[in-house]
Parts: C-alpha cells; structure tokens; sequence
C-alpha cells in the first residue's frame, strides 16, 4: 500500500513537530545533520537506525564522514513526504 502523502497543515507543523530537521524549498524532504564525539558513535548510530528502518520498512538517505552523519529523508515511492519520514526522524531524534 502506497502512504499518503503529508498534508500542507502537516508540512506547516513540521518545523514545530521537527524543529532539528529542515524542510527542503520544494517541500519533498527533511535533512538534518547528526554531530557525535567520533566515528565509533556516528557508527553506532548508524547501526541502531539501521535496525528502525527494517522495522519501519523506510530507508534513508544518508552520509557518513567520520563523526558526523548526513540525512534526507523522502518517501520515494509517494513522490514526497510522509508519516513514514516523520517517524523515522522522530525515533533519530531519540537515538542519539
């Protein structure tokens, strides 16, 4: 089943929802940048996210240079943001 794509109420919510995250211009994707103390902690969070999107079945886009950690996220299938992106940015936001 295809998600649905957020809604533009739930768009203009995100930066209060998300306030880490930022909105990309066109409105398709949220970003943010992890910062941690070295390159066994960004690791570490890598692998824990890892395990959230097999279980959410929703996969990031992501860049790893050596403490810091680059994501986007969009729901590629939808064409945009969904509650899938919102909900694996919310369980990131609690990983650290």
């Amino acid at each position: 089943m295809k998600a649905s794509l957020l809604t533009q109420e739930a768009l203009k919510a995100l930066p209060e929802r998300l306030p880490q995250w930022r909105l990309s211009a066109d409105g398709l994707s949220i970003s943010r940048t992890f910062v941690f103390a070295d390159f066994a902690q960004a690791f570490a969070f890598m692998t824990r996210m890892a395990e959230v999107s097999e279980r959410l079945d929703h996969h990031p886009e992501w860049r790893n240079v050596y403490n810091r950690v680059e994501v986007t996220l969009t729901t590629h299938d939808a064409g945009g943001l969904t509650e899938k992106d919102v909900a694996w940015a919310e369980a990131a936001n609690q990983s650290p």
